[in-house]
């Protein structure tokens, strides 16, 4: 199936590794010109050299700390300026931030930079000139938006989604679909390094919340990604997908 990706420019963040890394070498393969952002140009070595092995264009690497004040407008700059026009923007860069202490100011205001106020940033310096073409896809990786304990990410992830669909139904007579992708527990190493570092912890959790039976993959995420960045999913606006192994939990 031809998505209709070749020579889309496409700006993924956090793509260094797991879902990012995944989605801009599946973005690749498709014959889009990727621009790849992480907090180091170091660590997209990896990438550049796998997106070269599947036959793609050559990436442009840009290094972003999407924690830090102003850095959403600072990497749409520049991926203006490498690329000379983004159509589509997928919004990955993130992380969890479990609080120790619920009312630590520094952490919040760190969360919602990273999770939010940048994916948001980037989104509204890139969608105008979508809009004005005509044409354009924006996915952002989300996640749990609520739990039993408090984790800063949570709202930060509940307020991208709150702005993605009322982006969406701003830019949709415009050709501009805005969607979220919710993963599940996947084998990441945020997952796998921070949250579940032994298979105890894993099979204990895949057991009460799980129905799949395991923990996902990248490429699980990565191609739901890539097909709401694709002309195919032109028609899909607004919505948010989770890819979580029927991990759903219901109050009876």
């Amino acid at each position: 199936m031809d998505l209709g990706l070749r020579d889309r420019n496409c700006l993924v963040t956090g793509a260094s590794t797991g879902i990012g890394y995944a989605t801009a070498l599946a973005l690749a393969a498709e014959g889009a010109r990727v621009v790849a952002a992480a907090r180091s140009l170091t660590a997209l070595d990896g990438l550049a050299a796998a997106i070269k092995a599947v036959g793609g264009i050559a990436p442009v690497l840009l290094a972003a700390d999407l924690a830090g004040p102003g850095a959403g407008e600072q990497l749409a700059a520049e991926a203006l300026a490498q690329a000379g026009g983004i159509d589509v923007l997928v919004n990955n860069a993130g992380g969890s931030r479990p609080m120790t202490e619920p009312d630590d100011a520094a952490v919040w205001d760190e969360a919602f930079r990273l999770n939010f106020v940048a994916a948001r940033r980037l989104g509204e310096c890139l969608i105008p000139a979508m809009a004005e073409r005509g044409w354009g896809r924006v996915v952002s990786v989300t996640g749990a938006v609520a739990g039993k304990t408090i984790n800063a990410a949570a709202p930060a992830k509940a307020a991208l989604e709150s702005w993605s669909k009322g982006a969406a139904g701003t830019y949709a007579a415009q050709g501009v679909t805005v969607n979220c992708v919710a993963p599940g527990r996947l084998n990441t190493r945020q997952i796998l390094e921070r949250l579940h570092p032994t298979n105890a912890s894993r099979q204990e959790f895949i057991a009460r919340n799980i129905p799949a039976g395991r923990f996902g993959e990248a490429e699980e995420a990565s191609s739901v990604i890539v097909f709401l960045a694709s002309a195919r999913a032109g028609y899909v606006n607004g919505v948010t997908i989770p890819v979580d192994g029927g991990a759903l939990r219901y109050t009876l």
